[in-house]
């Protein structure tokens, strides 16, 4: 993949930042930095990343229609910012031509909001909906493809795919504005849509790195007693406490994050089965997601509350904690390029049952949302074979959310079993799955 070269930087971020800054410390890019980085970088992965895709699918022709406040997820991601979503109806057209790749719009407003990226085939506004279908069956007689998408999903009911954008209304009048030899060369676009969502370019790598790094900042923040005071502190408490800090960083979440406590079999018995309060001898859990220039992040972390007299968590604890960075360890070697989800799956339960891991494995795309579009591993309740996205092959530049729980009996708590979920987020990038911002080496300690 050619490196992508930006003609600006983004004051207070660049600029400032040294090798001791914190990520979550270095200010966040102002709107107007944001969309000039952000419609730099969809510039030149429609130039670069899309054409190859196509190519690889063997698709000649992608049509994407959709109107306004009902937009197809991935037109959203071809817009420039800052943009307004469509604009009445909306199509966009990317024809992979003999004189070279075409980027084309036929909408009610003209190229709209990335006009410069796009070259319009209609200008009769006052001719309505009907002349922007005449339009595009025109330039589809004119070009000729032999297969042309469409946005919709043959296959599984539940796939993150963001493949299902084109509604039955529109799809009708497309289909009878098309002449009938062309009708019969429309076919599902999903695996385009799904490549276009999933491949990173050298920026959004290189971005996707600070935004972990924002994350895992974020989480040290509030598990320790800057936030958290046991006796005191509730999860809520926590939960809430999160969110404020994302919107004074002028970020987003994409989930309400969530804080649990997992407890002693004893300790719930004098607390009681709904106290949230924060108490000592606790594990806590957390799950926590941002967004920030058009991507996501998806990580869960682990603490552990020391009782008093305490210098560390109990060693069954600890075992536990590591039994999860065995297991990480496991599925980064199984993650090998052109292999399904499905082949991962079988691969790393097999090996992580083998050493007593106790492995349960859900790991998923995280890209332009957080359930991403790309190769799925395995879900909670399918931990042998998942249709659709599980039968996805493993691509270059693409980014993932490794999460699973391994389970173990705690001696310290009476031998009762305790799941420890883990989240990280990894990219496979150069042939290898890599931690994106390094991992969670040992449990928080809240004092």
């Amino acid at each position: 993949m050619k490196r992508l070269i930006f003609t600006i930087l983004a004051a207070g971020f660049m600029l400032t930042a040294t090798a001791q800054t914190r990520d979550i410390d270095k200010p966040t890019l102002t709107q107007r930095q944001q969309a000039e980085l952000y419609n730099k970088n969809l510039e030149w992965k429609l130039d670069n990343v899309l054409p190859p895709i196509m190519r690889r699918e063997n698709l000649e022709m992608w049509v994407i229609i959709n109107f306004e406040y009902t937009e197809d997820p991935v037109y959203q991601t071809l817009n420039t910012w800052p943009g307004d979503g469509a604009r009445r109806l909306s199509i966009l057209i990317f024809h992979d031509s003999p004189a070279g790749f075409k980027k084309l719009s036929a909408t009610w407003h003209g190229a709209g909001a990335s006009g410069y990226m796009y070259e319009g085939i209609f200008t009769d506004r006052a001719s309505g909906a009907e002349a922007q279908f005449t339009a595009v069956a025109d330039y589809i007689r004119k070009a000729d493809p032999k297969r042309i998408g469409i946005n919709y999903d043959p296959g599984v009911i539940d796939d993150f795919s963001h493949a299902n954008g084109l509604s039955h209304l529109y799809y009708e009048r497309l289909y009878n504005a098309i002449d009938k030899k062309y009708r019969e060369r429309l076919e599902s676009a999903k695996k385009v849509v799904i490549g276009w969502f999933e491949t990173r370019t050298p920026w959004e790598v290189d971005f996707f790195r600070h935004m972990v790094g924002i994350g895992h900042d974020l989480i040290k923040e509030f598990f320790s007693n800057a936030v958290i005071t046991p006796g005191v502190t509730t999860s809520a408490d926590v939960q809430w406490w999160i969110t404020e800090r994302i919107k004074e960083k002028k970020l987003d979440y994409w989930f309400f994050p969530s804080v649990n406590i997992k407890r002693s079999d004893a300790d719930r018995a004098i607390y009681g089965a709904a106290d949230n309060v924060i108490r000592r001898g606790d594990m806590l859990h957390c799950d926590v997601g941002i967004s920030y220039m058009g991507l996501t992040t998806d990580m869960q972390h682990n603490a552990y509350v020391l009782r008093h007299g305490e210098t560390d968590a109990p060693a069954g604890l600890k075992a536990l904690f590591e039994k999860h960075k065995r297991f990480q360890d496991i599925s980064l070697e199984e993650m090998k390029e052109g292999r399904t989800g499905n082949e991962i799956l079988k691969a790393v339960l097999e090996r992580g049952r083998a050493e007593g891991l106790n492995p349960v494995m859900y790991s998923h795309p995280v890209n332009y949302f957080g359930h991403g579009s790309g190769m799925t591993i395995g879900r909670t309740e399918q931990q042998v074979f998942l249709p659709g996205t599980g039968e996805h092959p493993l691509y270059e530049n693409t980014t993932y959310a490794l999460e699973f729980s391994v389970a173990a009996d705690i001696p310290e708590w009476g031998n009762q079993r305790v799941s420890l979920g883990s989240e990280e987020n990894i990219i496979f990038i150069d042939g290898k799955a890599r931690f994106v911002d390094g991992r969670q080496e040992r449990l928080y300690i809240v004092k």
